[in-house]
């Protein structure tokens, strides 16, 4: 999801609750804030010497130690006034992929994608997922797809040495 569609959406209900699912289940606790928005510049060299440049924005959600318990979740309207405020003083990228970064005790940190929304009545559920890592130079490595070859042979044609990653 870009940022302009997530601020877009949040614009639209702003009337509710906002709560964030990070994996199948299990929201982000009420206790949490917006502790940090970040505007990523990625400037990189992949494995097969290919390079690629993209702009991410990525919001860092906490979880307050000192309000464990809080039943009550940040509204869209005042999530919505954190953002403002931020790109009024580091205006955000719209068209970048926006990214949620999470932790907690017993989920690793993370920056994880908006994998679609929930509405009702009193909510808006932002769902989040995890994108695993990958090699962006399957062809320059010879890395076949991994329904094509078992997993200990892509680690073997992968490995050091191997003119690959």
């Amino acid at each position: 999801m870009k940022t302009s569609e997530l601020l877009s959406i949040l614009q639209q209900h702003q009337d509710k609750s906002l709560l964030f699912e990070y994996t199948k289940d299990r929201l982000v606790g009420a206790n949490y804030h917006i502790t940090e928005v970040k505007n990523i510049t990625v400037d990189s060299v992949d494995c097969g010497a290919g390079t690629d440049f993209w702009k991410e924005t990525v919001i860092q959600l906490w979880e307050s130690p000192t309000e464990i318990g809080k039943r009550d979740f940040m509204s869209v309207y005042k999530a919505l006034s954190i953002l403002n405020k931020v790109d009024r003083i580091k205006p955000m990228q719209k068209d970048a992929e926006i990214k949620f970064e999470y932790s907690n005790d017993d989920f690793h940190t993370a920056q994880l994608f908006v994998d679609d929304y929930a509405l009702d009545e009193k909510k808006l559920i932002i769902k989040l997922s995890v994108e695993k890592t990958d090699c962006k130079a399957k062809e320059t490595c010879g890395v076949e797809p991994a329904s094509a070859v078992s997993t200990v042979e892509t680690e073997a044609s992968c490995s050091p040495g191997s003119g690959c990653c």
